[in-house]
């Protein structure tokens, strides 16, 4: 089913926003004054998480999680438990040692504004964070259903998922890429915790896993659209638009979807991606709008 008979721009942008609103509360909550030495690090932290942000990741746990009838509350904390990974992820992708970035989300990276040493700590307390939120019986009852979001959530973040796609994001820039490469890279550096946003919605539902496998071809049909319209953006959209530098991958040398397959065929790509994420949920009804909106977001948006 084509993608453009479902979106609903007015009813993504209204939850997008209400969920905003709602991630923002839930770090600032957490992440108070501790009266300490610590103060520092606390209100790096909250840089970091608080304001700004497409906030995709939590919006798609949520999402997912409505298809289950998952309880929104506990569904909200599982988005936030995978958003300080990604935001953990973006402050330590910042500094020096990385693509050393002055500005994210419209705003001075955590090492511009605190520093680098706290930034590190920030990014190390925002990866703990995430998992003592998963771990914490508020977030589910059933501690194999605990046990699992934290155990899928690693694999997601690490040497299997994200940080393993950084490392060879890292190494490409030693080596030309062909596509499949590429694809790969993308789907562990991007799709991994993307993958893993409909995933934990699935946990909390208690989903046998074969009967996820729709669900996972959502989500990873999504996380390579999403990357696509990102190497777009970065290939000539607008720095302003996008709240951080762009041309960094031309600048590197660094192949992607882009520079690959020339922009047309990367749109057109794109869109393929998000017809097929949309044929995932062809099963349900209005339940599955937002999931539908949020696909066409993924490639249509500016930032």
């Amino acid at each position: 089913m084509p993608a453009e008979t479902i979106e609903r721009p007015a009813s993504l942008a209204e939850e997008t926003s209400r969920l905003a609103g709602e991630v923002d509360r839930f770090f600032g909550d957490l992440l108070g004054s501790a009266g300490d030495g610590r103060d520092r690090l606390y209100e790096a932290m909250r840089h970091a998480t608080i304001g700004g942000g497409k906030r995709l990741r939590p919006l798609l746990t949520i999402a997912a999680a409505r298809l289950f009838a998952v309880d929104p509350d506990r569904a909200l904390r599982a988005g936030c438990a995978i958003e300080a990974i990604h935001v953990y992820s973006l402050v330590h992708d910042d500094l020096p040692c990385m693509d050393n970035d002055d500005m994210r989300r419209g705003k001075p990276t955590v090492h511009r504004a605190f520093g680098e040493a706290e930034a590190v700590l920030a990014g190390d307390s925002l990866h703990a964070l995430a998992f003592e939120i998963l771990a914490d019986p508020a977030t589910h009852e059933d501690p194999w259903v605990r046990s699992d979001l934290v155990l899928e959530l690693a694999r997601a973040a690490g040497p299997s998922g994200m940080a393993g796609g950084q490392m060879m994001d890292l190494s490409a820039k030693e080596q030309e890429l062909d596509l499949p490469a590429i694809t790969r890279l993308q789907q562990l550096k991007t799709g991994a915790l993307i993958e893993y946003c409909v995933e934990a919605a699935c946990i909390m539902g208690k989903l046998a896993a074969e009967a996820r496998t729709p669900y996972r071809g959502y989500a990873r049909n999504v996380g390579l659209a999403f990357q696509i319209a990102d190497d777009l953006i970065d290939d000539g959209g607008d720095e302003a638009a996008a709240g951080k530098r762009i041309g960094k991958d031309a600048a590197a040398g660094k192949a992607t979807f882009v520079s690959l397959l020339g922009a047309e065929r990367a749109r057109k790509q794109a869109s393929l991606l998000v017809e097929q994420a949309v044929e995932h949920l062809a099963d349900h009804g209005e339940e599955a709008d937002l999931l539908r909106a949020i696909a066409r977001f993924a490639v249509e948006r500016n930032h």
